[in-house]
């Protein structure tokens, strides 16, 4: 493949992603799912794409940066929510190859670990009670929590389908 289509591929799985990731979170929110402290996005399950494309690194950090526009935290919420998601996707990439019967058994860690820390944080930080160890846990443990049931019940299942249809071929070609 040619340089300049190699490219576009990149951006154009890169936009798909981030406008799917976009679209899916909105629709949690819609069930009042997305944002606080309980979350289950079911946009999350995307965070496991880095598996098949470094084109969903930058797509992931996009649409999470897009749905955080929504977010009751705001900017806080679209700086340190897109850093979160960005670093786990990047974790996510360079575990792809740790695999149990051609699964990426550890892939939905760091989704759950960076959301758990970075966005406990944040919600403890923005508590109007103020910042305290115990709001931090609390919210580490619910975000976390949320992260990992949609991680590895939706994600994981999700790798799983595309690997054993082969479609993964036909969506990322790279």
């Amino acid at each position: 493949m040619r340089k300049n289509a190699q490219h576009l591929q990149y951006l154009v799985q890169g936009a798909m992603i981030a406008a799917i990731y976009t679209v899916l979170t909105l629709l949690a929110a819609m069930a009042n799912l997305a944002y606080g402290p309980v979350q289950f996005r079911f946009s999350e399950a995307l965070t496991l794409l880095p598996v098949f494309t470094p084109a969903a690194i930058p797509g992931l950090a996009v649409g999470c940066l897009l749905s955080n526009i929504w977010s009751g935290y705001g900017a806080a919420d679209m700086i340190f929510g897109t850093m979160a998601t960005l670093l786990a996707a990047i974790a996510t990439r360079q575990l792809r190859n740790v695999r149990v019967k051609n699964i990426p058994f550890l892939a939905p860690l760091p989704p759950v670990l960076f959301n758990a820390v970075v966005i406990g944080l944040e919600i403890a930080v923005f508590s109007p009670k103020g910042l305290s160890w115990a709001g931090f846990w609390s919210a580490a443990l619910t975000v976390g929590a949320g992260e990992l049931v949609i991680c590895f019940f939706l994600g994981l299942p999700l790798v799983a389908a595309l690997q054993k249809i082969g479609e993964k071929r036909k969506i990322f070609l790279s």
